[in-house]
């Protein structure tokens, strides 16, 4: 196990030797790992094949092999060379060198040896000629093709000098032909291939280019978008600043319409009862502008509400005289209550808003006067049912399913904040209860309200009710 682990992080550091080489250009990199291979057997495999001759074979040396033996150790020595220069980045110097020695020893063997005597060494010729191709580029190859064929010439010329035939000349022209098309044929495939792969790589890298630079567009607009989205978010919260500002001057416009007719009254008024009347309403009509003011601040993120438990009739009664202020004398107002106490738990001040908010909707409804009813029901389920009904213009289908939209108003601009019902749907939404409208053009508005009693709100929250302040 040990064994095989230590081999196989060899082998993995191997690999890792052969593919990180510093050299810039992206074929000479891929093509470095091939190149290292070939050059570390030719430094090391004609070492120890000429070790073996000399020391172990035990056939006397022949004058001719000392030659071979000098151009073959003369071989490996530039290829350890070529090997630190390929380390060093000079790839293409490297393989020139290279070639430029394989280039000479085969002249050198065809010119001594003649064409015949080194017919078996084609294929590592036709290997030259490939990494010519590949790795040196068409130039490099074309060159290389052309001193091969005048080498198959000069190794035709030494056999013709050699021969014992009174007449070889065309026999080996024929051969020294054969042999100069077969090459011909492999430079041609060879230099098809290597511009096709070449080219292909090329356009691959103009793709990279385009698609690095639409990169580079694509993030600049996406910076641009974002600013201009920020810009357009800052407007639109101004914009929305502005709408609460109108909305809290509407809705404040109708408490301050209470305020100043209870102090209308109390101007009036003879008598401390009657007075203590008008600046009880007064102080009514402020602590709603106070709820008023609270909720439209935090319309987005509900503020700290104070929950308690009262009935719905009792503080349905006790806003009456506020909502007769609210109206005018041309809207008559009807109240029903349910037989039996109906206890809720939320922040009075809350439903009170609700209400109003109701009201002064159903007011501008009815410009000419009409009919206002609040009506109370007890529901199943420990619910209570609320219903709130003018009389006024009503609404259309388009209208109604967008009238509890934030912002969304049919008044006139300055008139009108579009803020009322949404207020009035979330609170009524956080108090676990539901909201719903009934409407039609010439048929009044019906606003029904449905709220948990008391006491499935202490069985869901875990809290008892507690008693209504005094």
């Amino acid at each position: 196990m040990a064994d095989g682990f230590v081999v196989a992080r060899g082998w993995r550091a191997g690999l890792n030797w052969l593919r990180n080489v510093p050299v810039a250009d992206e074929v000479d990199r891929r093509n470095a790992p091939t190149l290292l291979v070939v050059l570390l057997m030719l430094a090391v495999f004609p070492p120890l094949t000429w070790l073996y001759r000399a020391l172990f074979s035990g056939v006397p040396w022949r004058p001719a092999e000392f030659g071979a033996m000098l151009g073959s150790l003369g071989l490996s020595l530039l290829a350890a060379v070529c090997i630190l220069l390929i380390r060093r980045g000079r790839f293409q110097l490297a393989l020139r060198l290279l070639l430029g020695a394989v280039a000479v020893l085969l002249m050198d063997a065809y010119a001594s040896q003649g064409l015949a005597a080194n017919r078996f060494e084609a294929p590592i010729q036709v290997v030259w000629l490939v990494i010519a191709g590949l790795m040196a580029g068409r130039h490099v190859l074309w060159l290389l093709y052309l001193w091969m064929a005048v080498a198959f010439a000069i190794g035709c010329w030494h056999d013709a000098r050699a021969a014992t035939n009174p007449d070889p000349s065309l026999a080996l022209a024929v051969d020294a032909v054969i042999s100069m098309l077969i090459f011909l044929f492999i430079a041609i495939v060879v230099d098809r291939s290597s511009v096709a792969l070449r080219e292909s790589l090329a356009s691959a890298r103009a793709r990279g280019d385009e698609l690095a630079q639409a990169k580079t567009r694509l993030e600049a607009e996406v910076v641009e978008r974002e600013r201009l989205y920020n810009q357009l978010v800052h407007s639109q919260k101004v914009e929305a600043v502005g709408r609460l500002a109108a909305g809290v001057a509407h809705d404040f416009n109708h408490l301050l319409t209470l305020v100043l007719g209870y102090a209308a009254r109390g101007m009036a008024a003879d008598g401390e009862e009657p007075m203590r009347a008008a600046l009880a309403g007064v102080e009514s009509a402020a602590r709603r502008a106070s709820a008023v003011s609270r909720k439209l601040t935090n319309f987005s993120h509900r503020g700290n509400a104070v929950p308690e438990t009262f009935d719905v009739n009792t503080a349905l009664a006790e806003m009456q005289p506020m909502l007769h202020q609210l109206f005018g004398p041309d809207v008559r107002l009807a109240f029903e209550p349910a037989p039996l106490a109906q206890d809720i738990r939320m922040d009075r001040s809350e439903f009170e808003l609700v209400v109003l908010n109701l009201a002064a909707n159903a007011n501008t409804a009815m410009p000419d006067g009409g009919r206002f009813t609040i009506a109370v029901q007890a529901r199943p389920s420990a619910r209570v049912a609320l219903s709130f009904n003018d009389s006024g213009r009503g609404m259309d289908e388009a209208v109604r399913q967008r009238v509890f939209e934030p912002f969304f108003t049919t008044s006139a601009d300055g008139q009108g904040s579009g803020l009322g019902l949404a207020v009035v749907g979330e609170i009524v939404s956080v108090c676990g209860g539901s909201l719903d409208v009934d409407s039609a053009p010439g048929r009044g508005t019906t606003f029904h309200i449905t709220l948990p009693l008391a006491v499935a709100a202490a069985d869901t929250s875990g809290e008892m009710p507690r008693a209504v302040n005094a």
